[in-house]
């Protein structure tokens, strides 16, 4: 069976997670704890040397990068995936391709940002928050989001018109990401708030809080890293994010 290495406080783990889950596409869901560095351990084998998630194995074949991973399902089920996910069409599919190729260094970025900011910058830095890094993270985030209701959204009830594609899952799960440190994307704005929902009915929504319990509980984050014996290696990692 296929193998899924994921941590579900990843945004793009989630959306890996989630898009197998809804569609009942069948895999084996291994968990890879980053805060507690098992990305650096030698558990999961010949995929250990990757030290990233999402990570999928089927059989013999490794692949890494959560759009990719996505487009892979799709393909190689696409007797059960509706093509709505994925479209075949050819100017359909380039408005999904056109969202998950700008949100890698705009949403996904900032909403990461924030939520590692709030999370860690404390005991990675030794030292609080700069105000004005915190704002600057918070405002490229809002002007991102801004992108993404006025020209991906458009007032539609999904990204591609009527029906829900991979590109919706991604979004709304980036935007997701803050709320584990009590940031709330979604506040003052109706719009995507309608569209948050939407997205949650169209994937289940026992299967989208299920997918989110591991971020919402990720108050435990900085403690667990900085008992997880790989914290030197990660520390100066993280130093990099933050300047």
């Amino acid at each position: 069976m296929m193998e899924l290495y994921l941590d579900l406080v990843s945004p793009p783990c989630r959306s890996v997670f989630l898009f197998a889950r809804a569609l009942r596409i069948p895999f084996e869901f291994k968990v890879v704890d980053l805060a507690a560095g098992q990305q650096y351990s030698k558990e999961f084998g010949d995929i250990s040397i990757v030290r990233k998630v999402p990570v999928m194995k089927d059989g013999s074949f490794i692949l890494t990068e959560s759009t990719a991973i996505l487009e892979y399902l799709v393909q190689k089920y696409s007797g059960s995936v509706a093509d709505h996910w994925f479209p075949a069409d050819l100017q359909q599919r380039a408005r999904v391709n056109e969202y998950l190729s700008w949100q890698h260094m705009n949403l996904r970025a900032h909403c990461s940002k924030v939520f590692l900011l709030r999370a860690l910058y404390q005991i990675v830095m030794d030292s609080e928050i700069p105000k004005e890094t915190m704002d600057f993270a918070v405002e490229n985030v809002k002007q991102s989001l801004n992108l993404l209701e006025e020209k991906f959204l458009q007032g539609k009830p999904f990204i591609l018109g009527d029906k829900i594609s991979v590109a919706d899952v991604v979004a709304v799960v980036e935007i997701m990401q803050p709320f584990g440190t009590g940031f709330d994307g979604f506040e003052g704005r109706p719009k995507l708030i309608a569209w948050r929902d939407r997205v949650k009915k169209e994937l289940g929504e026992k299967l989208f809080e299920e997918a989110h319990e591991a971020l919402m509980k990720s108050s435990n984050m900085p403690q667990k890293l900085k008992n997880s014996g790989n914290f030197a290696q990660l520390k100066p990692i993280l130093q990099k994010v933050f300047r």
